[in-house]
């Protein structure tokens, strides 16, 4: 029976695929910051009577002891490790000239470093084995840039560089890389997110529209967050799994058209689906 390790599944993503693996027949290792925050997950697993399946550790992406203790068991010459699921993610919306340097790197701690430096800590077991599934997952954002996004789509950006990068390096060693790529559903990282909105900023007017138009398109459009865990779930069961797959309309759309289309028009597209013609400045 196959085991897996997933990151930041209090909620969201990783909830809905710890659930999703463990229906499926695999041993799931769900990790969180703070155990304290585990009782949705406790439901779920209930739920759907999975509870045998399923671990809960703590893990603090961002602490290099965190990642330690969390992954000692996990080793060329003790419990093997099949692959992990790199689902831990944060994000700010502001416009950059508003936001501190303590907003944009802690996005990058969690969203970039805080997935090298798990991956480090679990290649050597990997190696070992001779296999093993790294699945990363990034966005839609990494297509193409978002107005008040930018930390977000910047972190998505590198970790996706990154991860074509390495997958040259661990393709001998029978290591796959796997980027799952979702548009927008619903997840509680709308709600959990800071909004840096200073009434001094000259950009209030398009962040006041923007915090409107993306509330109300996430109300009527988001899709349900399962459909990324399925995604997760293929991808893992796949004999050979594709290196990106896109999940949901937009994601899809904006996938197709990367590197198709001139950024001058793609910016046009985003500027009349968030209606950034009717900010009054």
């Amino acid at each position: 029976m196959p085991t897996v390790l997933i990151t930041g599944t209090s909620s969201g993503f990783g909830l809905v695929t710890t659930v999703e693996l463990a229906k499926r027949g695999w041993n799931v290792i769900a990790t969180m910051r703070d155990p304290g925050r585990r009782a949705e997950l406790d439901r779920a697993i209930a739920t759907a009577n999975v509870g045998k399946l399923v671990r809960v550790e703590q893990l603090d992406v961002t602490d290099p002891q965190s990642i330690d203790k969390a992954t000692a068991g996990f080793n060329a010459n003790g419990q093997p490790l099949d692959a992990v699921v790199h689902n831990a993610g944060v994000a700010v919306g502001g416009a950059f000239e508003d936001l501190t340097d303590a907003h944009v790197r802690h996005v990058m701690e969690v969203n970039y470093f805080g997935v090298l430096a798990l991956t480090q800590r679990l290649l050597p077991g990997f190696r070992a084995q001779r296999r093993g599934r790294i699945v990363i997952v990034s966005s839609e954002s990494a297509f193409a840039g978002q107005p008040a996004n930018s930390p977000y789509c910047a972190s998505k950006w590198a970790v996706e560089g990154w991860a074509e990068a390495i997958a040259y390096e661990l393709e001998p060693f029978g290591i796959e890389i796997i980027l799952i790529e979702p548009g927008a559903y619903r997840t509680n990282i709308w709600e959990s997110s800071p909004r840096v909105l200073p009434e001094t900023s000259a950009y209030r007017p398009l962040l006041r529209h923007l915090e409107l138009t993306v509330d109300t398109y996430v109300a009527k459009s988001a899709r349900d967050p399962v459909e990324v865990a399925k995604a997760i779930g293929n991808a893992l069961d796949a004999p050979r799994p594709r290196f990106r797959t896109a999940v949901g309309p937009t994601a899809k759309f904006m996938h197709l058209a990367r590197g198709k289309l001139p950024s001058r028009v793609v910016r046009k597209i985003f500027s009349r689906f968030f209606a950034l013609h009717k900010v009054r400045w």
